[in-house]
């Protein structure tokens, strides 16, 4: 039993699904980067219970 032929509608599909995961893969890590940037930076401090009141 063989597997019938990919409709054209799936490969475009199929590249728009890719498209959006790059696109998503790239938000989260330039996300991931900025995150990481701002806590290495020097002037980044946890806030304290006393300063929150």
């Amino acid at each position: 039993m063989t597997l019938k032929a990919e409709h054209e509608m799936h490969g475009r599909r199929r590249s728009r699904n890719v498209g959006v995961g790059v696109l998503l893969v790239a938000f989260v890590v330039l996300v991931l980067a900025l995150t990481f940037a701002k806590v290495t930076s020097g002037d980044f401090e946890v806030p304290r219970a006393e300063t929150l009141r």
